[in-house]
């Protein structure tokens, strides 16, 4: 039975009731697991401590688990002592308790073995619930090195930016992975458009959820002339048009000039009264950081310059990188 147009806007609030309610209800199923989870590590941890409880007898309670609840499943030795794994690793931090309890046990399980430091913890929870990542979303981002990547971002983005949009830092990378293209090495900036465009979804992963697109080749007119923007984003969180320059080279100063010209006529001519100014990225195939701090130490407009990676870059590596770079700023 056809329901009428008219109709379908009406029943469209109770189709979200019901949405809501049942989003609702597997966070309240998923809270009450991770707590029983947390409260049988905690039971296992104090054994282990207390009655010298070793891997041997964890086999025996999952088998006791199985025959006495048959009908139960995730009970596994190699779960239960993750369980006592996962107590022990955050006991210590009760702040992050509720955190603990907005994501799911393969989503811990992922953070637990991929990563080290409690900060680095705490930064994927808190990643992994604010963008709603699926499992296979937070293991790329955890495997991309993020973490490694938003810390080094955060400590060098530019003053000038800093001042205009204060949560600039928590947006934009200094290095995007762009593995997912599978561009040849030898590769176009058109190349490098057309993939990125077709593959939309997981650069806005690897951007961030509240980048919405607007157009490739996006049309600005000056004077008598057209231009082309290669990419053209807006972001909710900043309230602000991002645009996006591709380049399949390193960084040369002159492209911070073209980029200032194309942020002057978005807020002349495109931006709306009600959003911030527009942000401009650079994104290149490598840069010089120290060619790219003297570029922007004068600039005034909201300019980032970034660089793609086509291959993962081994974790070690960023985390090697980012500890050169707090040695650094320790010496500074």
């Amino acid at each position: 039975m056809k329901i009428e147009k008219n109709f379908e806007k009406q029943f469209l609030e109770v189709v979200e009731l019901i949405k809501n309610a049942r989003y609702q209800a597997l966070k309240n199923v998923n809270r009450e697991l991770i707590n029983l989870y947390w409260q049988i590590g905690a039971y296992i941890s104090e054994k282990a401590a207390k009655e010298d409880w070793g891997k041997g007898i964890v086999v025996k309670l999952s088998l006791h688990l199985q025959n006495t609840l048959p009908d139960l499943s995730g009970y596994s030795p190699q779960n239960l002592w993750r369980m006592k794994q996962f107590y022990e690793t955050y006991c210590k931090y009760p702040k992050l308790s509720t955190l603990l309890r907005e994501l799911g046990w393969s989503g811990h399980l992922h953070i637990l073995s991929k990563t080290k430091s409690i900060e680095e913890k705490e930064f994927y929870l808190h990643l992994a619930i604010k963008e709603k990542y699926s499992v296979r979303e937070l293991e790329r981002q955890i495997d991309s090195g993020y973490y490694e990547r938003f810390m080094l971002s955060k400590k060098k983005a530019p003053a000038a930016l800093t001042q205009i949009h204060p949560d600039i830092t928590n947006v934009f990378k200094d290095t995007y992975m762009l593995d997912f293209l599978n561009l040849p090495h030898a590769h176009s900036e058109k190349d490098l458009q057309k993939a990125i465009v077709q593959n939309l979804k997981d650069f806005i992963l690897e951007c961030g959820k509240d980048f919405s697109f607007i157009g490739e080749e996006y049309r600005i007119q000056v004077g008598k002339n057209d231009y082309y923007i290669d990419l053209l984003f807006f972001h909710r969180g900043l309230s602000c048009l991002v645009m996006f320059e591709l380049k399949i080279d390193d960084f040369k100063p002159e492209y911070i000039g073209k980029l200032n010209f194309y942020l002057e006529a978005l807020d002349r001519d495109v931006r709306k009264p009600n959003e911030n100014p527009s942000v401009g990225v650079i994104l290149c195939k490598s840069k010089d950081d120290e060619v790219v701090e003297y570029a922007l130490s004068r600039n005034l407009s909201p300019a980032l310059i970034s660089e793609y990676k086509t291959k993962l870059i081994p974790k070690n590596i960023l985390e090697k990188k980012l500890h050169d770079f707090y040695l650094l700023s320790d010496k500074a």
